[in-house]
C-alpha cells in the first residue's frame, strides 16, 4: 500500500454512562487516545451523548435534543477537533425548530469547521424501536463531505437495510461511510454481519459499522451487542471486530488506494444501467 493513501480511522462503541456529561467526557478521552495512536478520523455511535430512549414512547425524551450545529455538544466537539486534529462524525438528536426533530450526524473537520449534517432517512416504528415518535425522516439527501481525512459519508442504523442510500453515497464519491447504530440482539444480529460488507463491495468503498454495547435497563430491555468493525471495498474485514459485551475503541489503517484497485477489477459503476432502473422509484 502507498503510504500517502493510508488513512488511520477510528470508531467508538460505548455503554451508556447514565448522563450526558459523562458520556461526552468518555468520548473525548477515546478521541484523544485515537489521536495519540495516529488516527485522523473518528466516528461515534447513534445518538452518542444520550441513551437509546426510543425503546419507549415518552415525550420527556425530547429533552435530549439540541441544535445541530450550534448546540453545546457540537461546540464542545469543535474544540476537541481543533485540539486533536481529528475529523469527528458525531451522531446526535437534533431539534431544528419547534416540533421538528431529527436523528442526525454532524461532520466536523479537523480544524473544527462543521462541514454539514446528515439526517437519518428511514425511520422504524416497531417494539423497542419507536423512532417515528421522536424523529422526522431526513430531508437533506446523502451528502458526502470533503474532510482532512478523505471523502466521508454517513448512513444511520436502520438506513443500512435500504440499498439506495448506500449507492447514492458511492455515486457522490464517498471513500468511507460511517454507519452509527443502536442494534440489539435478536432478528437483525445476522444481518449486522452481512449488510455492511455487502454494501461495501456493491458500492466499493470502506464502511465503519458502529453499534452501542450493553443494556440500558432504565429505557427498555434491548441488549446492544457492539461487534463494531471496519470493512474494505472488497467486503473483507479490516482487522478483528470489537467485543460484543465491552466498550472499545477500534483503530484501523484504511488504504484508500484499494478503492481504485477494486473498481478496476469489478467495474460496477461502469456497468450500471440507470436507463433501466426507472421502475425502482415507483411506490
Amino acid at each position: 500500500m502507498a503510504e500517502a493513501d493510508v488513512v488511520r480511522a477510528a470508531l467508538v462503541q460505548a455503554a451508556w454512562s447514565g448522563d450526558t456529561e459523562s458520556m461526552i467526557a468518555k468520548h473525548e478521552e477515546h478521541a484523544r487516545e485515537a489521536a495519540r495512536r495516529g488516527a485522523r478520523v473518528i466516528g461515534f455511535q447513534e445518538m452518542f451523548n444520550a441513551p437509546y430512549f426510543c425503546q419507549v414512547q415518552d415525550a420527556q425524551h425530547y429533552r435530549w435534543a439540541e441544535p445541530v450545529p450550534g448546540g453545546p455538544t457540537v461546540e464542545r466537539l469543535r474544540s476537541l477537533a481543533r485540539e486533536t486534529g481529528l475529523v469527528i462524525v458525531a451522531p446526535l438528536y437534533e431539534v431544528a425548530d419547534a416540533g421538528h426533530y431529527y436523528n442526525t450526524a454532524a461532520v466536523i473537520d479537523a480544524d473544527g469547521t462543521v462541514l454539514g449534517v446528515y439526517r437519518k432517512h428511514h425511520i422504524p416504528q416497531l417494539p423497542g424501536f419507536w423512532e417515528k415518535f421522536y424523529f422526522r425522516p431526513g430531508n437533506l439527501g446523502w451528502p458526502v463531505f470533503d474532510t482532512a481525512a478523505g471523502r466521508i459519508g454517513v448512513y444511520i442504523c436502520y438506513d443500512r437495510h435500504f440499498p439506495e442510500g448506500w449507492r447514492a453515497l458511492g455515486l457522490a464519491g464517498a471513500q468511507l461511510v460511517y454507519n452509527p447504530s443502536a442494534t440489539s440482539r435478536g432478528l437483525s444480529a445476522h444481518l449486522w454481519r452481512l449488510e455492511q460488507p455487502a454494501a461495501a463491495v456493491a458500492n466499493q468503498y470502506f464502511v465503519a459499522a458502529i453499534n452501542r454495547v450493553g443494556r440500558e435497563a432504565e429505557y427498555g430491555d434491548n441488549e446492544f451487542y457492539g461487534t463494531s468493525y471496519f470493512v474494505d471495498p472488497s467486503g473483507r474485514p479490516v482487522g478483528e471486530p470489537a467485543s460484543d459485551t465491552e466498550e472499545e475503541l477500534l483503530v484501523r489503517d484504511l488504504d484508500l488506494g484499494l478503492i481504485e484497485e477494486v473498481r478496476r477489477t469489478w467495474a460496477f459503476y461502469r456497468d450500471r444501467r440507470p436507463d433501466a432502473y426507472e421502475g425502482l422509484v415507483r411506490p
